[in-house]
């Protein structure tokens, strides 16, 4: 799936809006985002295959963290522009 493909959701956008200022755990995250645990964790796993999040586990919990600094510009004429770009956040740092 291209990651044009999985930016495309606005379920996964929200997700990765609130991965942003902290991990989180699915059912913290589906309460955040306004959906059911079972949707979240299958947004999560469509995130984690495209490596854009990863997953860990501290005692009971799994929790979820953005791998990857994501940009999106884009700008209207006279200099049309549209950008989608990933580092990893190694790299971006």
């Amino acid at each position: 799936m291209s990651l044009f493909d999985v930016l495309g959701s606005k379920a996964r956008l929200q997700i990765i809006r609130e991965l942003a200022t902290e991990p989180r755990y699915v059912s913290e995250l589906a309460d955040r985002v306004g959906m059911d645990g079972k949707t979240a964790a299958h947004h999560l796993s469509t995130l984690e295959e495209a490596d854009i999040v990863e997953s860990y586990r501290t005692s009971r919990r799994k929790y979820y963290r953005l791998t990857k600094h994501i940009e999106l510009r884009a700008s209207p004429e006279p200099d049309p522009m549209f950008l989608l770009h990933a580092d990893d956040v190694e790299e971006a740092d």
